[in-house]
């Protein structure tokens, strides 16, 4: 065989590989959004361009990006609108009232349409170049949940990484997960997975409840690590003593809920 051959022959195997690569139909990325009028515009503009290069790549053949304005007394809302407007790739969605993190992440996979579905925050807390890689990960390794963990989460301050680390270990202890960073904002999901999981939590714990349910049902996650960016502007209020008391609430309530759920058969 000639040197042209083997050319020929490699191109041709890259060619084959490339046709065999799973494609999904459609990628949502969907934000909740409350009061983030300084982080909206940028959070939509990294969702286009990784968007973009997935639908260049061949990996998906469309894309949306859903706004969730949790009831924002900011213009959130009204930049979101403006946007949508001149854009057909994003959509908005308005909560009437204040449903806190856990009920803006419910109405977003309630609305996503796409087959493959990202949740993430709009203060961006990892680069979304990751977002390519992160879609084949789920692909090549036939997994529903790709969850993203953060490989040095010292620029939050060490008082939120203790909260951290207690809260994962608990997480571990009570229901037998073992996620490094669980309720870390890059979790990606086959659509579904929702034909089968329904989520309750109202608050933070929702992160933890996708992924406990999940893998209660038989779903496999896989996990993998991103540079994380801590938020520069505006002031996250995760680690306030009434949100942890939301938190501890539900996780309680979750206990006792998973009792008799058995794994469901993927076709």
């Amino acid at each position: 065989m000639d040197a042209e051959t083997d050319i020929r022959t490699s191109v041709d195997d890259r060619a084959d590989s490339e046709d065999q690569r799973e494609r999904f139909e459609k990628l949502s990325i969907f934000y909740p959004m409350w009061n983030e009028e300084l982080y909206i515009e940028r959070a939509l503009d990294a969702g286009h361009r990784a968007a973009r290069k997935l639908v260049a790549a061949g990996d998906i053949s469309d894309y949306e990006l859903i706004v969730i304005d949790d009831a924002s007394t900011d213009s959130t809302g009204e930049i979101a609108d403006r946007i949508a407007a001149e854009n057909p790739h994003v959509r908005v969605v308005h909560h009437a009232k204040n449903r806190k993190l856990g009920g803006s992440i419910k109405t977003g996979f309630a609305s996503a349409t796409g087959d493959l579905i990202l949740y993430t925050d709009a203060d961006l807390p990892f680069d979304m170049a990751e977002l390519p890689r992160a879609v084949r990960l789920l692909s090549d390794y036939d997994v529903d949940l790709v969850s993203a963990y953060r490989f040095d989460r010292t620029g939050e301050g060490y008082l939120r990484l203790v909260y951290t680390f207690l809260y994962n270990l608990l997480i571990r202890s009570m229901f037998g997960v073992k996620a490094r960073d669980i309720n870390f904002a890059f979790k990606l999901c086959r659509s579904r997975l929702f034909d089968h999981v329904e989520l309750r939590s109202e608050g933070s714990f929702i992160d933890a409840e996708l992924v406990i349910r999940s893998t209660r049902l038989g779903f496999e996650m896989l996990q993998f690590g991103v540079d994380y960016f801590p938020r520069t502007r505006g002031e996250s209020t995760l680690s306030s003593p009434g949100i942890i008391l939301t938190i501890l609430r539900e996780m309680r309530e979750l206990r006792s809920d998973l009792d008799g759920i058995e794994p469901v058969r993927r076709s």
